[in-house]
Order: C-alpha cells, then sequence, then structure tokens
C-alpha cells in the first residue's frame, strides 16, 4: 500500500508540475530560464506519449539543441510524418534570448494541447525550446534598455558573439548547423520564429513580419496574401489582439508611411523561402507589459496551429507545386528592390509623435503621446521587384578544396555528385571584376555587395572527387542564391571564397620590363590595347609601372585563377562519369 500510494503521489506531483509554467508560477513577471525549459519539457515527455523532446545536433555553448515533437498519433519519424501527408508547423523560440514571449507561451501552448486532448489529426507541431542557449545564459535585466520586462533575460549575442539571425547561409555557429539539420529533416511547411519589437510606440501589442510575398513562388504567395493573412489579422481581433504590419518606419516615426521588411537569406523566415517555406516573425512591443506580450503571442500561436489545420490540405498541394516547379524553373532572382512607385493605404493606430526639451541636453527630443492615441490611414510600401536575374546552368562544378561550401549544399538537401574521372570540360567561368567590401566586420565578417562579374567561356580542368551540383532540384532556389556571387546572401558575399581574390605570384619590374617589350613586339593587338587604354586613362599613361601590370595581366604570365570565382557553370549537356 505504502508503494502504491508513493506512486500515486510521484504521478500527481509530475502532473502538478506540468500545470503551471515558470512563468504563471511568478505571477507572468519572469521568463523561464532554460534549465527550467528543459525541465518542463521532459516532463511533458514523460507525462504524454504524443510528446517526444529530441536532442539534434550541438550549439556553441556546448548543450544540444532540442526540438520537442507534439504528433496526436504518436509517430515521432518525419519521413512516414509526410508519407502519411501531414503538414508540421515548426516554432523556434529564443533565437534573440532578451525577447522571450515565445519561449514562455510555446510551453503553455504544449501543455494546453496535451492535457487538453486537443492534438490535431493532421499536423504535427514542432517546438525548438531554446535555440540561442548561449544568449539564454547571459541574463540580466538591463541589456534591452527599452524593453518592459520580464525581471532578467538573455542576451541577443551567443557565447561567439554572433546574432544567430543573420547566420543562416554562412553558418559560423554550431547553432546554426544543428537548426539547418532539423529545418531540412522535418522539411515544414509553415515557419514561425517568435521575437520582440524595438522603434516607434504605437497601440497594437502584436506586430507581424510574414515571408515578403514577391519572394515567394506564386501559389505559396496567393495563398499566405488572399487566405492565411487576413485569417491571421481577423482571429487576433477577435482574440483581443489587433495586429498591424511589423512598423519598418520610412522616416523616424510611422506617420509617414511603412516599408514592408525585405528578409533576405541570411534571416530564419529568409532561408525558409529558399526551401518553399512560408516563415512569420512576430514582433510583440516591447513597451507593453510582459503578460500581454505572452498572451498575445500564445493566442497567434494557437491560431497558427488553427489555420494550419483548417488548409492543411491546400497548404501541402501548395508546397509540393512549388518544390516540384523550382526543378524547371529557368530563371531566379538574386537581388530585389523595393518599388517606391506603389504603395497601399493601411489603417494605423498609434499615438501622437510630439517634441518636448530634453532633461539631457536641453534641445528638443522626440516623444509618443500615449494620452493622444489615433487611427488614421498610413501608407505602406510592400511591393519589391527584382533587381538581378540569373539562368540556371544545367550544373554546378565546384572543387573539392570548397568542402564547406559542399558540406552546406548537403546539409541543404542538394544533390551532389562527385566526378569519377579526371576531365576538361567547356564552362562558363565568372571573374570578379569589382565588388564593395564593409569597412568594419558584420557578424563575424567583412560583407561583400556589388559584385561585377565577367563571364568567360572556357575549358578547365577538373578532378576526380570535384563535386557536380545539378539545379534542377527542388532545392534549386537554395542551390542558385548560395552559389552566385552576385546574390545578396551568396557565399561569396560572406568571403567563402576570399583567397582567389589575392594574388600569388608577381613580377620584379626590372626583370619584366625586357620580356614586356619582347610581348608587345610580338603582339599588335596587345601593343594596340594598352595604347587604347593609355588614351582613356590618364593616370596609365603617366605611370610606368601601371603599364607593366596591364601587360603581364594581359599575359600568358598572368594567374589564371586570380578573380577568378571557382564554382564553374556547366551550360551544355555533357555526360559526366558520376558516382
Amino acid at each position: 500500500m505504502r508503494h502504491y500510494l508513493l506512486t500515486i503521489f510521484f504521478f500527481l506531483a509530475m502532473d502538478t508540475s506540468a500545470q503551471l509554467t515558470p512563468y504563471e508560477l511568478s505571477e507572468k513577471k519572469e521568463t523561464a530560464t532554460y534549465h527550467q525549459v528543459i525541465d518542463y519539457y521532459k516532463k511533458l515527455d514523460e507525462a504524454y506519449p504524443q510528446a517526444k523532446l529530441l536532442t539534434c545536433g550541438q550549439t556553441d555553448f556546448g548543450k544540444p539543441l532540442h526540438l520537442l515533437v507534439l504528433a496526436k498519433d504518436k509517430i515521432f519519424d518525419p519521413a512516414q510524418i509526410r508519407k502519411n501527408d501531414k503538414r508540421i508547423l515548426l516554432i523556434n523560440n529564443g533565437i534573440h534570448p532578451g525577447e522571450p514571449e515565445g519561449i514562455d507561451a510555446s510551453m503553455m501552448v504544449a501543455r494546453d494541447l496535451l492535457k487538453g486532448n486537443l492534438l490535431p489529426e493532421n499536423v504535427v507541431i514542432c517546438i525548438i525550446p531554446v535555440y540561442n542557449i548561449d544568449g539564454s545564459f547571459n541574463r540580466t535585466s538591463t541589456s534591452r534598455a527599452n524593453q518592459n520586462g520580464p525581471v532578467a533575460y538573455g542576451f541577443r549575442g551567443n557565447s561567439k558573439n554572433y546574432d544567430l539571425n543573420r547566420d543562416f547561409i554562412k553558418t559560423d555557429s554550431n547553432n546554426s548547423y544543428s537548426f539547418q539539420e532539423i529545418f531540412n529533416t522535418w522539411q515544414p511547411e509553415i515557419f514561425v520564429d517568435t521575437h520582440t519589437s524595438n522603434g516607434a510606440d504605437y497601440q497594437y501589442v502584436m506586430t507581424l513580419i510574414p515571408t515578403q510575398k514577391d519572394k515567394l513562388h506564386p501559389v505559396l504567395s496567393s495563398y499566405l496574401t488572399n487566405s492565411m493573412l487576413p485569417s491571421l489579422y481577423s482571429k487576433m481581433a477577435n482574440a483581443g489582439y489587433e495586429m498591424t504590419p511589423y512598423v519598418n518606419s520610412i522616416e523616424e516615426t510611422p506617420d509617414e508611411g511603412i516599408i514592408g521588411f525585405l528578409e533576405t537569406p541570411r534571416y530564419s523566415t529568409g532561408y525558409a523561402a529558399l526551401h518553399n517555406t512560408i516563415g512569420f516573425m512576430p514582433e510583440t512591443h516591447m513597451l507593453k507589459e510582459y503578460d500581454k506580450r505572452v498572451d498575445a503571442t500564445y493566442q497567434l500561436l494557437k491560431i497558427y496551429l488553427d489555420i494550419v489545420v483548417r488548409d492543411a490540405k491546400v497548404i501541402g498541394e501548395n508546397k509540393r507545386k512549388a518544390d516540384e516547379d523550382a526543378r524547371r524553373q529557368e530563371s531566379f532572382v538574386m537581388e530585389w528592390k523595393l518599388d517606391k512607385s506603389k504603395f497601399d493605404l493601411i489603417e494605423f493606430k498609434g499615438y501622437a509623435a510630439k517634441q518636448k526639451p530634453s532633461e539631457v541636453s536641453g534641445m528638443q527630443r522626440l516623444y509618443y503621446d500615449r494620452n493622444a492615441p489615433y487611427t488614421k490611414q498610413i501608407k505602406q510600401w510592400n511591393n519589391f521587384v527584382p533587381a538581378g536575374m540569373v539562368d540556371r546552368p544545367i550544373a554546378y562544378i565546384i572543387p573539392q578544396a570548397w568542402s564547406r561550401v559542399i558540406e552546406l549544399l548537403k546539409l541543404n538537401r542538394a544533390m551532389v555528385y562527385e566526378l569519377t574521372e579526371d576531365i576538361s570540360l567547356p564552362v562558363e567561368s565568372y571573374y570578379i571584376s569589382d565588388y564593395k567590401t564593409l569597412t568594419k566586420p558584420f557578424e563575424g565578417h567583412y560583407l561583400h555587395s556589388g559584385v561585377k562579374l565577367d563571364t568567360i567561356y572556357e575549358r578547365r580542368n577538373f578532378y576526380k572527387g570535384d563535386c557536380v551540383v545539378y539545379s534542377d532540384q527542388p532545392v534549386s532556389r537554395y542551390i542558385m542564391e548560395t552559389l552566385e556571387p552576385q546574390a545578396t546572401d551568396s557565399f561569396f558575399n560572406w568571403n567563402f571564397f576570399d583567397s582567389v581574390l589575392g594574388m600569388k605570384e608577381h613580377f620584379s619590374a626590372y626583370v619584366f620590363e625586357d620580356a614586356a617589350a619582347e610581348l608587345l613586339k610580338k603582339d599588335p593587338q596587345l601593343k594596340a590595347k594598352l595604347e587604347g587604354e593609355k588614351i582613356k586613362n590618364a593616370e596609365l599613361k603617366k605611370n610606368p609601372e601601371a603599364q607593366l601590370d596591364f601587360i603581364y595581366k594581359n599575359s600568358d604570365y598572368y594567374e589564371k585563377t586570380h578573380n577568378r570565382y571557382p564554382v564553374a557553370r556547366l551550360t551544355t549537356d555533357i555526360k559526366l562519369m558520376l558516382k
């Protein structure tokens, strides 16, 4: 009897511990610590067979990245889930641990779904409890100077001081690598990454960044714009939390209008879009009370689930069509720009922006008067148009030396083949003719932009073990936007190939003078080219060293690999011996 009572007591205690989260036990003033979050999910795993807490790779902090999977039928194999034609909703929390609403809201959502036996038949929910584990341990109450609670919270940077929401292409962190393993294993149709905003003051608790509609496959864009977003806005209003698009003001205040957020692939939702996954960054307002921010996030997560359950069939069909069309797509956009000629008028509930003397400087300063709320129409610029297009090649050939590039392609489900013999092939080669580089590092990199290319058709030697990546794949957009150097977040722009930008050989002028003179005698075209360049460039005419350098770089002495982008484009359908 005593053993029986102890057993009953154990299960009652376990059930009680699963009832209230640390956030709720703190009277909704504190966010859970990392250990509290994982312990809570472990207890859900123990108490409910429909919940499974997985460990999925390492982080920079030396702790594993966890994934809680909620499945009504207790099937936790992603391949079988896809075979059973179920949708997968992936929720990511704590990428910025100082913005912890999603951490606390997800714990309550998971509990309520399990305890109420409310898990849907046709959708599996995957929750990353805390993504930036590193930053969650760097816990203070001051790192977000403008934020209203909770009592203490984590830090934006991880243990390498990376902002992990800039790391989804360059993958400098183990966190990013493990996330991509999760993403490509589970292949979610809908992805949500929870955040808290900074910026202007206004009446809304919740704002929303969806995947930029113009970047998506048309069938995904149409569903997002015409069905999912209207439902999200309507249902959130009914839940007591009217939403507005993320307040990305064109001027200092939103009165003059807002601009749609263009999330490039460095961001989580931009990365998701490369895989034809519709993504969202909900952004609660940092000045609203923490309990309201958590509740708004809780309501929104439940509404996402309701919509995915309702539209499971069409969401699945849309994703399959987008993936299949990606195989056949001939041209891809590498860069986007805002179309400033088009805007919409949207209703916006803000506070009057006013000026008053600063108690610090004595000069005029901005403040928002919460005693002067307004509702009015403002402009929203949210149309983006292509700024650069590229036709896809038949395949890319990547010399095996560039192993990091090959590794990330494989991680993202690109089929990568290896040459089984040495071969000489006619290919398109890019030569980097110009680019801009930041003067200060951004997220650990001197990021390139404004890349200009010269395309040369040439025969190049490739070797057994070099890799071939055909472009007609469901993940062709990931392949194109990482391997085309002019793409905004290409591997080239993130400095993966910087070593090719430096020359390894040169000449001694006093020796090369005689060789240069001989070259000009033997090659009238080279001489004419030099004379023409001197006419166009007065500085060259006055600089003997520069003239020698010009001759050198237009001769066989000049190394062919300088500024040559290592990845070649195969544009002719040639049968290759591959494994």
